[in-house]
């Protein structure tokens, strides 16, 4: 395999070093690391005494998805241990009697973690209920559940990060409880500046401009196009998956916590058009110059500080220039709205679609507005140099949704349309679209010949088996390479499963199934680090996640993040104060630490809990429907 390269800006920013180290003698450490000694719990004061160079003992050698398993799924654990010879095992149920036993099977050392592991395989017992451990060698996994319904709840919660998120709009206590309700961010009201007349950064343009509304892009107040867009889009997919398999109604209307709910459209697609109507306020007016490209983003002028609500804001707000990276996330997103939201809005559907043809008219026109890394004052950067991705993304969405000849032709002259490359092992990301091009015309009805649909839909396959066989070769079963643990790495890993999830679709082949469970196993505890990444999900969960308000840490009274919340993940790199004060020498899966300010490893972001809101909702579908062919 070739050396690992990073996908372009697969990270995204770095707040201000000062107040990372700053923040440091205020540090709350969760227990991490290696050893399969008892510790204390984490967060308390033991624990952090007992913290060195940022690996404190796990609490337990036996590494389960600490949510639990599907009945008919794969139940697999990964236990920390140097032994030669196999070790035996027994799962118990929660009144202690041994339901199943075995042995454990022997692996070696896991090149990305550094355990010497065990593989343990409980796959054939599908009793249900709740409060199981597995026992080895006299110690005992964290408990968990076998139930059908075990992924319900964080499919509401990861869809849920949304509201949270939003701009513009108050957070209602009715729907989010007390300690989660705020005002209005960005709206005028003092001290904010508002975003209802913006002006652009000085020479970017010369008017004002309403772009109020849509998501935080993530622990910041800034938003950003490109981030936005296949975060929507991901939202929107996995409702268009979902209603081809037949279980739309779990994404429908009155399913989440949200002001829309009731109005006979999905609630899943008023989120969406939340951030949606965003960047089409983001698109440049007719009679200004470069009209029909849209604006990269738009953010405080500097940096905030932590913590900051959203309505305490008194920064600047500027737009900055546009970009045909950003015009053509938003062609790609408001072509797909056109397909999916017709059968619920006509009327905005035939908007969407007139703001993508005229977006993908203006980045034909402007190919190569680039928006430069340096921009990073105040909100990231979100450069992207090559955006021939963009172009094949957006190109397919239209034509899956208009069929018109000039989107075919500009699809199959793509050189993204053939090249093996659109799925790659890191995964796809903002910078790195091409994938959804190739996901979006594998699945949605189009008239391409037979013969190019079947090797689109073979590719999707060849890339998931790829995925299968990085995890085979690992110890924790993960669908990231050893040298793929980057910045928001925990996404790569959600994203590598949703094309997993999608070769399923296409191919009732249970493999996939099976590599999609054994994926979210990964974020929710079955790692080198003993700790689910997913807010309230497990015995021992990340907790402070690098968030402007969202910051227990800093402020007791304060919230942690809400339960669903996705914690970027192990980034080797170690590109903040804390991660290159406490995690030193880390492996590359262990170089995490829940720290607020620890922006490399634990920042929340939309394009982080999308894909994790899509795999909750396909596995809770597959909580209710098993698989038709016996696996292969």
């Amino acid at each position: 395999m070739p050396a690992f390269t990073a996908p372009r800006r697969s990270w995204k920013r770095a707040p201000s070093r000062k107040r990372a180290l700053t923040a440091l003698l205020s540090s709350v450490l969760l227990c991490t690391g290696l050893a399969a000694t008892p510790t204390p719990a984490a967060g308390s004061p033991a624990a952090a005494a007992a913290h060195s160079g940022g690996h404190p003992a796990a609490a337990t050698p036996v590494r389960v998805n600490q949510l639990g398993y599907l009945p008919d799924g794969p139940k697999r654990a990964t236990v920390v241990s140097s032994a030669e010879r196999p070790l035996a095992w027994q799962l118990r149920d929660s009144a202690g009697s041994v339901v199943a036993s075995g042995a454990t099977t022997a692996y070696g050392t896991d090149a990305a973690s550094r355990d010497s592991a065990h593989l343990l395989d409980f796959s054939s017992y599908t009793g249900t209920g709740t409060g199981y451990t597995l026992t080895v060698d006299g110690r005992s996994s964290h408990p968990f559940d076998i139930r059908a319904d075990l992924y319900d709840g964080l499919r509401s919660d990861a869809l849920a990060f949304f509201y949270h998120q939003r701009s513009g709009i108050p957070i209602e206590a009715s729907l989010v409880g007390q300690e989660y309700a705020r005002p209005a961010g960005h709206l005028g009201a003092a001290p904010n500046q508002g975003d209802t007349r913006v002006p652009c950064r000085q020479g970017d343009c010369d008017d004002t401009h309403d772009v109020r509304g849509g998501w935080y892009d993530a622990g910041d107040h800034g938003k950003y196009v490109v981030n936005g867009g296949i975060s929507a889009w991901l939202l929107v997919n996995s409702f268009e998956r979902a209603r081809r398999a037949g279980t739309g109604d779990a994404l429908g209307d009155s399913t989440l916590a949200v002001p829309e709910r009731g109005n006979r459209v999905p609630d899943i697609l008023d989120e969406a058009r939340w951030e949606i109507d965003f960047l089409t306020r983001m698109q440049v007016p007719a009679g200004e110059p470069h009209a029909g490209m849209a604006f990269h983003k738009i953010h405080d002028a500097a940096w905030t500080g932590i913590p900051t609500h959203p309505h305490q804001d008194d920064q600047p707000r500027e737009i900055h220039r546009p970009s045909t990276a950003a015009t053509l996330n938003l062609a790609a997103v408001t072509a797909q709205c056109a397909r999916v939201y017709a059968a619920y809005d006509p009327v905005y559907a035939a908007r969407c679609l007139r703001t993508a043809q005229q977006a993908w008219r203006a980045a034909r026109a402007h190919p190569d507005m680039i928006a430069p890394d340096s921009d990073s004052t105040g909100g990231g950067a979100y450069g992207d140099t090559k955006v021939s991705d963009e172009f094949y993304w957006a190109a397919s969405e239209l034509y899956a949704t208009t069929g018109m000849p000039a989107y075919r032709d500009a699809v199959t002259s793509s050189p993204w349309h053939t090249s093996a490359d659109a799925f790659t092992a890191s995964g796809f990301g903002w910078a790195d679209t091409a994938a959804l091009g190739r996901l979006t015309l594998a699945t949605a009805p189009n008239a391409l010949p037979a013969a190019d649909l079947a090797r689109l839909r073979g590719s999707v396959a060849e890339a998931a088996d790829t995925h299968l066989a990085t995890m085979a070769g690992q110890g924790y079963a993960v669908p990231l390479p050893t040298d793929a643990y980057v910045w928001g790495s925990n996404s790569q890993v959600t994203n590598n499963a949703i094309v997993l999830a999608t070769a399923y679709e296409l191919t009732a082949r249970p493999r996939y199934r099976t590599g999609v469970l054994e994926s979210l196993d990964y974020l929710l505890g079955r790692n080198t680090l003993d700790l689910s990444y997913v807010t309230g999900y497990g015995k021992r969960f990340a907790r402070n996640q690098h968030h402007r308000f969202w910051a227990h840490q800093a402020d007791a009274s304060l919230p942690h993040p809400p339960a669903g919340s996705l914690a970027g993940g192990p980034n080797a790199a170690l590109q903040d104060p804390v991660a290159e004060d406490k995690l030193k020498g880390c492996a590359p899966a262990a170089c995490y630490i829940d720290d607020l300010h620890s922006y490399s490893t634990n920042e929340v972001t939309i394009n982080w809990n999308a894909p994790l809101a899509w795999l909750a909702a396909f596995a809770a579908e597959q909580g209710r429907t098993r698989a038709k062919i016996a696996s292969q």
